[in-house]
């Protein structure tokens, strides 16, 4: 069987944008169904997301634990952040994340996984990209634009261990949920880790420029 997602739109009447951000927006479309009526569809417009698995030789992950005020928790996550730039290389948005989140470079870079966070109320795609050979960066380092940035613990953690607490229910990022059960997937299927997609594969959901 070859299971894959498919491209489809169905006719949108009108649009309003009742909200603008400062990075996002919502859109209320009104949409024609199959059966001829029209329904409303409200959703987020999403520039889109990358976020970095950095793995190192010992078969650890880096992790960033941050306070999210929607869900009043502190979660552990990957190093991730908007593609603010449209058209921008997600690769150059990865390498530039784990670089101001956590002052790390690396040497090899895979597409580790796409996906839509929310399809049903956000048009979001991420993708999630497998670093390694990582080290310390080198240069100036990023000042924190904000307490956020300031906050954020820095760890790096066994893989097992992260799968164990998504498994468990004990983390719940979904860049985090994401990447860390794909790479246990991809690790453990033939080829491993060399067998990912590379760095500058396409991506329908965002095209960019290489």
């Amino acid at each position: 069987m070859n299971i894959k997602d498919t491209p489809e739109s169905w006719e949108t009447v009108s649009t309003r944008r009742p909200f603008e951000g400062a990075k996002t927006s919502v859109n209320s479309d009104m949409v024609r169904m199959p059966d001829g009526s029209t329904v409303r569809r409200d959703y987020q417009v999403h520039p889109g997301s990358v976020c970095v698995l950095a793995l190192d030789t010992a078969g650890r992950v880096l992790v960033l634990s941050q306070y999210r005020h929607p869900v009043g928790r502190r979660l552990w996550e990957l190093p991730a952040g908007l593609l603010d730039v449209p058209g921008e290389n997600p690769l150059h948005g990865a390498q530039r994340e784990l670089f101001e989140e956590a002052y790390v470079k690396a040497d090899d870079w895979r597409v580790l996984t796409d996906y839509y966070a929310s399809p049903g109320g956000s048009d979001e795609a991420v993708r999630v990209f497998l670093a390694r050979g990582v080290s310390e960066a080198e240069g100036e380092r990023y000042a924190e634009s904000g307490s956020e940035e300031a906050d954020m613990q820095v760890d790096w953690v066994p893989l097992e261990e992260l799968v164990r607490g998504v498994l468990a229910g004990e983390l719940g990022n979904s860049g985090l949920v994401v990447g860390v059960l794909s790479l246990a997937a991809a690790l453990a299927a033939e080829g491993g880790a060399d067998a990912l997609r590379p760095a500058t594969a396409p991506w329908p959901a965002r095209p960019y420029e290489v």
